[in-house]
């Protein structure tokens, strides 16, 4: 048998093992020791101090890099890493063979300056801060025993699970209406928003809860949203806010009327607890009963005092006669004083008007003669007693001017003591001098 010139190589075949560890060796030759500049999210610190996060480049790229940060290296820190700061981390590439993924094992991290999410959120907080948007004195206070409340979150969240049975654990009276969105994602301010504006339109509830869990900046990002921001300080029922854990700050945290560390705390901010309204029930029971006690103590001696009256009628009458008999006395007393008194003014006026009279009918008396004489003076009588007549024509007129006389007119002359009948013979005229 001949054998061929050129022998077929073998084809090699890894194990998932093997393979792992040829990438893994690989990758620490390469990338020995490199450092490396993003964002950081998704951070969290494990019970053994190891600590976890992902690094994205600031600019927004679909990339992303698992990180782990062990605990001696973590107790190295100078800062706390948050969600959102941009960092520098030194370290090398490995392969977490578990589950064959790439992560970057971090070796030292020191801080690079604010993500972008994290600069945006600043430069946001700080214009609605100086339009007023979270001033305090624009909050309202929580109503202190609401009998319905509502609840914007997501159907499925864990924190509505959270807020439901903290409910039903302290205030199972209280009902909730739940009024579902969106609470991540590119969809979900206005899906907030809507939730926000149909619980203020419908009026149904007292107050408002807005809730979702923890997670990173970029989960929570659609409560930074300006839109929602303005619907929470648009919305006329009180709003509490409680999203996220208690490290995590939104801007709608700081828009709504009271904010809470988290879902749950948002509700037994919400919901006093039954021995608290019992509490205060048997409080306001207690002063109820001891003014209701006073009002009947108060009457009570009221009807003591009538009833010693009614049962000694004798008294009152007793007391009634005396009361007549010095008024009586205070009469009679008043009359013999005041009777001779008006005697004598009686007697003083009657004295006054006697002489008042006699003066007034002398004044009156000497008037009249007064009067007599100058009427007598007047009589024509007496003027005709001197020798005048008194002329006048058939038709009675007097006779003044002998013009209104004619020759054989007949005239009449009224004497002293009688009338005498005449006939004019003739008319002489005086000349003017």
């Amino acid at each position: 048998m001949v054998e061929p010139l050129f022998a077929r190589p073998e084809r090699m075949v890894w194990g998932v093992a093997g393979l792992v560890h040829a990438v893994s060796d690989a990758l620490a030759a390469r990338f020995a020791a490199c450092t490396v500049r993003g964002e950081v999210s998704g951070f969290s610190r494990a019970a053994s101090g190891h600590c976890y996060l992902s690094l994205k480049d600031a600019d927004g790229g679909a990339a992303l890099l698992r990180c782990a940060m062990f605990r001696r290296a973590a107790s190295l820190l100078d800062f706390a890493p948050a969600d959102g700061q941009l960092v520098e981390v030194r370290g090398r590439l490995a392969v977490y063979e578990p589950r064959g993924e790439l992560q970057f094992v971090i070796e030292s991290m020191q801080r690079a300056g604010a993500g972008a999410l994290f600069e945006q959120f600043q430069k946001l907080r700080a214009r609605l801060e100086g339009e007023g948007l979270f001033d305090a004195d624009r909050k309202r206070a929580l109503p202190r025993f609401p009998s319905r409340i509502g609840v914007v979150t997501s159907l499925g969240a864990a924190a509505l699970h959270d807020v439901l049975t903290c409910f039903a654990r302290r205030a199972p009276h209280v009902e909730v209406i739940v009024y579902p969105s969106l609470v991540q994602g590119a969809e979900a301010p206005l899906a907030l928003v809507d939730a926000l504006q149909t619980a203020d339109r419908r009026r149904e509830v007292d107050m408002l809860i807005l809730c979702r869990g923890g997670g990173s900046l970029e989960d929570l990002w659609a409560f930074n949203d300006e839109r929602v921001v303005r619907a929470i300080v648009a919305c006329e029922l009180p709003v509490l806010c409680g999203v996220g854990h208690e490290t995590d700050v939104t801007l709608a945290d700081l828009a709504a009327d009271v904010r809470a560390p988290t879902p749950t705390a948002a509700a037994e901010l919400a919901s006093p607890t039954q021995e608290e309204g019992l509490a205060l029930l048997a409080a306001v029971a207690r002063v109820m009963q001891r003014r209701v006690y006073q009002v009947v103590d108060t009457q009570e001696q009221r009807i003591d005092r009538a009833t010693l009256r009614l049962m000694r009628p004798a008294d009152v009458v007793r007391r009634q006669a005396e009361r007549l008999a010095l008024l009586r006395q205070r009469l009679q007393a008043r009359a013999a004083r005041h009777v001779p008194q008006q005697r004598q003014a009686c007697r003083e006026w009657q004295g006054r008007l006697a002489r008042g009279a006699s003066v007034a009918v002398a004044s009156h008396r000497q008037r009249l003669a007064s009067l007599q004489a100058r009427l007598s003076a007047l009589d024509p009588r007496r003027v005709l007693g001197r020798g005048y007549a008194w002329l006048s024509d058939e038709q009675g007129h007097a006779l003044t001017s002998v013009n209104a006389v004619t020759a054989g007119q007949a005239i009449t002359a009224e004497l002293a003591d009688g009338q005498v009948t005449a006939s004019v013979v003739g008319v002489m005229r005086r000349d003017a001098e």
